[in-house]
């Protein structure tokens, strides 16, 4: 019987994979909507699918990738982004836009009420009022805006981005596109004739090209020469038409998009299919890398690997404690199963990422949380697998979760594949200080989890007894000495960039002096329980302040707003930043107090250097 549980657990992963894994939506009128959303375009700085630019836009937008149009209808982010950039006033009519805040909806004479998604033809008539309102509110810095001018500012830019979107594929308010192309062609032909009245008409049409190219968000035609397999080079459709001005040439890609808009906008999923058929054979021919990375992305976009990885680790979870009630070996090995099957897909997502961006696996705050949730894994098995008594596998589980919701709720700007920041834009020093330091973070955390399971277990009559104490000591103080080593390597690593990059080893930012207090408290811990000071309950209060110290240098300093580092400030964040640093506060006090049942045989310990 025991021999089936795992088999079991296995099936059930299996399972919950293939249910979560969304495939291509049923598509209206037979539209190929799913061949649409393969095509490589670069927005914000890097080659992307439009898949990808149809869900970063619609979660900056909405706030999630699917939108409900009523009557409990709902379309997916491929479909908003096709009307939006092809059938605007459809588009135009969808409850796209979140305003939550009252002072937001009264500044429109709007009474608040449980609706919060609103239409653009809606907001039409506050536009300027917008702009106005969310202009102003640039000047003050993020850290310092109210919640009505954090509402107004967002609203104002998803707008502008919303604008930009109307106007990437073809401009807006345009009937038959391939006509106005074709008409401008003519134009400009008749004009290198010597015909000054169509020079005239070419400008005119010219003008508007232009001023589309200026709020094109969407870059989709790419350079005629091999260089468009990486982002330089490539144009919006509006550039490409003005710059043919003179002469008449005009790109093969941009008569394809206009007349693949043309076609859907008419409602004909024949020509549709027709042009952009011919539009996806040229890009892979012409741009097989591009081509081919777009379509892995829109594969890895709709496996979601890193929400499958976050329900696995929570069966793997209960498992290890259904284990531990029944006392049955056979549930954990079920659970290091699953935990392994988490992990696998964990480190497929991580690779995939790796290989879509050509960069190692650390380059802003929600691929570090990625990252951290993986190597904490691996160190948490290693630890199952010398103790074999289960807290390496529910730790595992418990900060593989935890991490993977932080990352989940850092992805707010939608594409978690974003450019680098600069100060990051160095592959070097991503593969070596970035990856070292969070290694560090890891170890820490993982650390801290033993010391709140600890804990937990203190405070439950019977629970801690003294082998389970004394091997909690033994792995808490084993895993703060790896986080010793690699935090102390990541720093050094971090002055030797900083002196390579800035002329100067060490500056007193914000996040080195982060990083230094990690390898501080790490020192201060060790030499602690060397001279006999700490035991095994000092070692898990130290190590409980431990993970207040590294989500303060992790996230903290970053939300101060000041230095090199200060990147990736998110005001909603603050309060649960807050909330976790309380939460250790409030453990370390109950390890102190007597309901905190400590094993007997700690108190009656002479000897300060005896191991515990």
């Amino acid at each position: 019987m025991k021999n089936i549980f795992p088999w079991a657990a296995l099936a059930v992963g299996a399972l919950w994979i293939f249910s979560n894994t969304r495939g291509p939506k049923p598509e209206p009128a037979d539209f190929n909507l799913a061949g649409l959303a393969q095509l490589p375009v670069v927005a914000d700085g890097r080659i992307k699918p439009l898949d990808t630019v149809a869900r970063a836009s619609l979660v900056i937008i909405h706030g999630k990738q699917t939108l409900q149009i009523g009557d409990g209808h709902t379309i997916d982010a491929g479909r908003w982004l096709a009307d939006v950039v092809f059938n605007a006033p459809v588009a135009d009519g969808y409850p796209s836009f979140v305003i939550q805040n009252p002072d937001v909806l009264g500044l429109f004479g709007w009474v608040r009420s449980d609706r919060k998604f609103f239409s653009y033809n809606e907001l039409l008539p506050f536009l300027d009022t917008i702009d106005t309102q969310g202009a102003r509110v640039e000047t003050v810095p993020s850290a310092q805006r109210t919640p009505y001018q954090t509402a107004i500012h967002n609203l104002r830019n998803s707008l502008v981005l919303y604008a930009r979107l109307k106007n990437s594929l073809r401009p807006e308010g345009a009937r038959n596109f391939s006509a106005e192309i074709a008409d401008y062609e003519n134009e400009l032909s008749a004009a290198q004739a010597n015909g000054r009245e169509h020079l005239v008409a070419a400008a005119n049409l010219n003008a508007r090209f232009t001023t589309m190219a200026q709020l094109a968000s969407i870059l989709p035609v790419p350079p005629e020469t091999t260089g468009a397999n990486n982002d330089a080079g490539w144009s919006s459709i509006g550039a490409s038409l003005a710059q043919s001005f003179p002469p008449a040439v005009i790109s093969p890609i941009t008569r394809s998009y206009a007349s693949v808009g043309d076609a859907y906008q008419d409602g004909d999923p024949g020509a549709f299919n027709q042009h952009l058929s011919e539009l996806s054979a040229w890009m892979s021919e012409n741009a097989p890398a591009a081509a081919d990375r777009s379509a892995f992305e829109v594969v890895f976009n709709r496996f979601a690997p890193f929400y499958q990885a976050m329900g696995l680790y929570v069966l793997g979870f209960l498992l290890v404690c259904f284990s531990w009630l029944a006392g049955d070996r056979g549930l954990r090995k079920a659970a290091l199963w699953v935990i392994l099957l988490a992990l696998a897909v964990h480190t497929l997502g991580l690779a995939s990422r790796m290989y879509l961006q050509g960069r190692p696996p650390v380059t802003n705050l929600y691929s570090s949380a990625i990252f951290i949730g993986w190597a904490t894994v691996l160190i948490g098995l290693v630890l199952d697998r010398i103790f074999r008594d289960g807290v390496g596998l529910a730790c595992a589980a418990a900060i593989g979760f935890v991490t993977l919701v932080i990352a989940h709720h850092l992805a707010g700007s939608g594409d978690t594949l974003e450019m680098l920041q600069a100060v990051l834009d160095t592959n070097i020093w991503l593969a070596t200080h970035v990856v070292t330091i969070t290694i560090g973070y890891s170890a820490m955390f993982l650390a801290g989890m033993l010391a709140i399971v600890c804990v937990i277990r203190c405070l439950v009559p019977g629970s801690l007894t003294k082998t389970a104490a004394r091997n909690l000591s033994r792995m808490a103080y084993g895993v703060i000495c790896f986080a010793t080593l690699f935090s102390f390597v990541g720093t050094v690593l971090g002055g030797i960039w900083a002196d390579q990059s800035w002329g100067r080893f060490w500056g007193w930012d914000p996040k080195e002096n982060g990083a230094l207090l990690i390898v501080l408290w790490c020192a201060i811990i060790l030499h602690a329980r060397w001279g006999g000071f700490i035991r095994t309950r000092g070692i898990m209060i130290m190590a409980l302040f431990g993970n207040i110290v590294t989500s303060f240098s992790w996230f903290g300093v970053n939300m101060l707003g000041v230095g090199l580092h200060s990147y990736g400030f998110m005001n909603k964040a603050v309060p649960w930043l807050a909330g976790f640093m309380i939460s250790q506060l409030v453990l370390m006090a109950l390890a102190l107090t007597p309901m905190c049942r400590w094993p007997e045989w700690q108190k009656a310990e002479q000897n300060p250097g005896t191991a515990s």
